[in-house]
């Protein structure tokens, strides 16, 4: 399976509510992961603006020579943004699957207060199961 290196959950405010490293070799601070948050945020949002097209949704997809950042904003406005190897294969399903879960563990549990932060042992245990999983098993679903 590809390597992802790690998962990024923004509210509609901007604000980062969940973050998980894989083991990436460039381990960030709590204060990157909020920064970094923060920016991909702020470009999303400019690029829904600044886009020729009409009904643009902003960025899904940046790549650079040592990894790439694959997005998807759901109809609420909540931002999922994995950083994965290079050209890894399948994001936008793995992606998918994710909010998937988060609906599932997330949002229909009645403890959780909208847009704060996901403390929810279900989600990050059934998360860390679908990244495990092979490429295979995540395109059967």
């Amino acid at each position: 399976m590809a390597a992802i290196y790690s998962l990024f959950i923004i509210n509609k405010s901007g604000g980062l509510i969940y973050y998980k490293d894989y083991g990436s070799a460039g381990r960030m601070d709590t204060n990157d992961s909020l920064r970094l948050a923060s920016l991909w945020h702020s470009m999303h949002a400019i690029s829904q603006q600044l886009s020729p097209t009409t009904g643009c949704n902003g960025i899904d997809l940046l790549r650079a020579d040592t990894f790439d950042l694959h997005c998807f904003q759901s109809l609420t406005g909540t931002k999922f943004f994995v950083i994965c190897e290079p050209s890894a294969p399948y994001m936008e399903s793995l992606l998918k699957v994710i909010y998937e879960l988060y609906t599932d563990y997330v949002l229909k549990n009645p403890f959780y207060e909208m847009e704060m932060p996901i403390r929810c042992e279900l989600f990050d245990l059934n998360l860390s199961q679908v990244v495990q999983k092979d490429r295979v098993a995540l395109l059967a679903r």
